[in-house]
């Protein structure tokens, strides 16, 4: 009975110091992801700049920002909802928080289970997913040029949580299709990447479909956008869904709800315990 009870005690010392350990590497990583890019708050989004834009693609822009909305350097969120680790398993519960930087590419996400705790990101030009079991046992580490192009598409994609990210700069630029579809397309670091966006006729952007790396071959990617709400006086979705399109069907594996959102504020947020 007194070995079980240190045995137990043993492995519960074990997982919580591999949580402190673990908040500290993240908090690491994010104090490096807001130190290397800048603030563009200077910069002021004005409608004059949207003439020589797709239609739909004005109507978005005037639809969610307002004339003389400041550009965003820096974002902080939370969210909750579910994921699928694969197409046959069950949903399950995860919490997160995610952080972005505009100037330079990058973001980096913390989602937390019951079972694992990953951390999608893209710092200092480079895409990599980690993923540990109960806060020691790394099962995944991928790093390499397909991670590259994958993250940088997720920092693109989901811009639509700050979308003067989404304004035509010297790596972005617009091109029509129709009245409620526009080519979304980014070039950065040698990397050449694009979305195929879909607006309904309020001008949100509820759909964004590209190709990318599922392992070792390009897929259909889509990321579905619902229930905007106004938040720090933008327009933004509060609901995303992330798909699969496989030959075999369609893979939805993300479904998250937005808590909170702030920006403008290149600090870690303040946890209620180490995770």
């Amino acid at each position: 009975m007194t070995i079980l009870l240190l045995i137990i005690i043993l492995v519960i010392i074990t997982i919580f110091t591999g949580k402190i350990i673990l908040s500290n590497q993240h908090s690491k990583e994010v104090t490096e992801l807001f130190s290397l890019s800048g603030d563009i708050s200077n910069r002021t989004f004005i409608y004059e700049q949207l003439e020589a834009l797709p239609e739909p693609v004005q109507r978005y822009f005037k639809h969610v920002l307002k004339d003389g909305q400041p550009y965003i350097s820096y974002v902080r969120l939370q969210h909750d909802g579910y994921f699928k680790t694969s197409p046959k398993k069950d949903w399950i519960k995860i919490k997160g928080e995610q952080y972005f930087t505009a100037e330079k590419p990058g973001f980096i996400w913390k989602g937390k289970t019951s079972m694992f705790t990953a951390r999608d990101m893209y710092i200092a030009d480079k895409g990599r997913l980690v993923v540990t079991l109960l806060s020691l046992f790394k099962i995944v580490d991928g790093q390499g040029e397909s991670f590259d192009q994958g993250e940088l598409l997720r920092w693109l994609g989901e811009s639509v949580w700050f979308p003067t990210n989404l304004l035509p700069s010297e790596n972005l630029q617009w091109s029509p299709i129709d009245s409620l579809s526009a080519k979304l397309i980014y070039n950065y670091n040698n990397i050449n990447i694009y979305y195929i966006v879909s607006f309904n006729d309020k001008g949100e952007i509820t759909q964004m479909q590209t190709e990318r790396y599922m392992t070792e071959d390009l897929e259909t990617w889509v990321g579905k956008f619902r229930n905007y709400k106004e938040i720090n006086g933008i327009l933004i979705p509060t609901e995303i869904e992330a798909i699969w399109k496989l030959e075999e069907g369609d893979y939805s594996y993300v479904k998250f709800n937005l808590k909170k959102i702030e920006y403008d504020k290149p600090e870690i947020l303040i946890r209620r315990r180490a995770e």
